[in-house]
């Protein structure tokens, strides 16, 4: 790439610009776009921009000068060229799932794939084409009528593109990996508005950073997956009282890593939602638990977790099983955490979980500030830890749990409280850590050492691909990674 490919300086860094020229404002280009796009152009004003600006987690009220939702890759080019053309702030949102609400910055023009929604299965390849907007709901449902299934996340409403950049993780690690070690290619549009694919024999490079190194090198309008048998899985929740935390973590961290591929738990702390199926007399209690999805033989699912009679607390409290299609057990908790809540989240990985861990995790988990904040830890290990720790940019292979600790409510007047929680937990366990954490559990407000540090040994390589890519940073509406220093290649 070069300076007259980008529409920036190099050397500096801003947009490159005719001194002689009338600069066109942000209303300016907004009209332009609208003569040469498919997709609709919202803009502040418009009576549908308000609706269009809400994402997943509603702390975040940001006002971005327009959403314009792309219909197709061409869309994104154009859209690509115009935003960086005129030296304009870019974001890109895809499901709109973002924690940290990344995907909208005040004043600037968000890149919206959510019209991109659609999948494309080829059942005698086991792969599907997936579009850059979709959840994980579109590619759960259209894979399951063939009896397959992509490792990937714990709720069906989270955008695929953002999860699968950032690594992914779900149910199904232990036995396939993460998200990423099912991804055969992505067809995507760079900062000098070309569409490429990249894959393991196409921009090799790129394709090597994009496994794990977020939204930083491009916008992806379509990723393929190589798909796994899946159709109907053993779904068990154990629960106990959150007295019994110290206990049951204690026998968690000995079982977990042990027990066969098929199996999988995350450990939560969690106050005991109303209705099923949980019986009334726990309703609103403070417990600790398992969620646990068995992938082998449905007759056995009773006999892969009946090790937890072995937990020194005593049998579950609450203990419920039974064989559920693969994309009811991703939505389960959909209605639960429906969009439009509060929403403030730290995370980390750990390796093994300290006693030290485990006096943190008692303290927190017995008081939670609100009905729906929890903390996770998510199997990592098993089929994901044997990929070699070089082949994608996914910093921690030696990782056993991705953590997540996340403050949650309905009502606005509870945001600090949720946030002050989260914030204290994760500083008090972060010691216990292995310092980093996967990306998308990153907060916004957190340090650019943090993104090092989750990125460890692949960072250096990781700011190569990205001066190669994008040497000016038009994509840094995210956990990012800046250029390294020196000309683009």
């Amino acid at each position: 790439m070069n300076e007259t490919d980008t529409g920036t300086s190099t050397e500096t860094g801003t947009p490159a610009t005719d001194p002689t020229a009338t600069d066109p404002t942000a209303t300016d280009v907004v009209g332009l776009m609208r003569t040469e796009l498919r997709g609709p152009v919202i803009a502040q004003g418009d009576p549908e921009y308000d609706e269009a600006r809400k994402i997943y987690n509603g702390m975040i009220d940001r006002k971005p000068t327009a959403m314009v939702r792309c219909s197709d890759a061409a869309d994104v080019m154009t859209a690509v060229d115009f935003i960086r053309d005129h030296g304009l702030e870019l974001a890109v949102r895809g499901g709109g799932h973002s924690g940290g609400g990344l995907c909208l910055v005040d004043d600037a023009i968000t890149i919206d794939l959510s019209p991109m929604r659609w999948v494309r299965v080829d059942p005698a390849q086991k792969t599907a084409w997936v579009g850059g907007g979709s959840q994980l709901r579109d590619l759960d449902h259209a894979a399951h009528a063939f009896g397959l299934a992509i490792p990937a996340g714990i709720m069906s409403t989270t955008g695929i593109g953002g999860l699968t950049l950032g690594g992914g993780h779900g149910h199904l690690t232990r036995k396939y990996g993460l998200t990423i070690d099912s991804l055969l290619s992505v067809d995507m549009v760079l900062a000098d508005g070309s569409f490429v694919t990249a894959s393991e024999t196409e921009h090799s490079d790129l394709f090597w950073a994009l496994r794990g190194g977020g939204g930083n090198f491009g916008i992806v309008t379509a990723f393929k997956f190589q798909l796994h048998p899946v159709h109907t899985v053993g779904v068990a929740l154990t629960l106990w009282p959150v007295e019994k935390t110290r206990e049951v973590l204690e026998w968690y961290r000995e079982f977990l890593p042990q027990a066969p591929e098929d199996l999988s738990g995350f450990f939560a702390a969690l106050t005991v939602p109303p209705g099923p199926p949980f019986p009334e007399e726990i309703h609103g209690k403070k417990m600790c638990g398992v969620v646990w999805c068995w992938t082998g033989d449905l007759a056995r699912t009773d006999e892969a977790i009946a090790a937890v009679a072995e937990v020194e607390a005593g049998p579950p409290a609450f203990r419920f099983t039974a064989p559920m299609p693969y994309p009811a057990l991703q939505s389960m908790f959909d209605e639960l955490l429906r969009k439009g809540l509060q929403w403030y989240w730290r995370g980390d990985f750990f390796d093994r979980i300290t006693d030290e861990a485990i006096d943190v995790h008692v303290k927190f988990a017995e008081n939670l500030p609100t009905a729906l904040s929890t903390m996770h830890l998510y199997p990592v290990n098993a089929a994901a830890a044997r990929v070699s720790e070089d082949a994608t940019a996914w910093g921690y292979r030696e990782a056993v749990w991705s953590g997540v600790i996340a403050g949650i409510d309905p009502d606005p007047a509870n945001a600090d409280a949720v946030k002050q929680w989260a914030r204290a937990y994760w500083h008090d366990l972060h010691p216990y850590s292995m310092g980093g954490a996967y990306v998308n559990f990153i907060g916004e407000d957190e340090h650019q050492d943090r993104v090092q540090a989750t990125y460890r040994h692949n960072y250096d390589r990781l700011a190569e691909v990205k001066r190669k890519y994008d040497p000016n940073n038009l994509f840094h509406a995210n956990q990012n990674i800046e250029p390294a220093a020196g000309k683009a290649a």
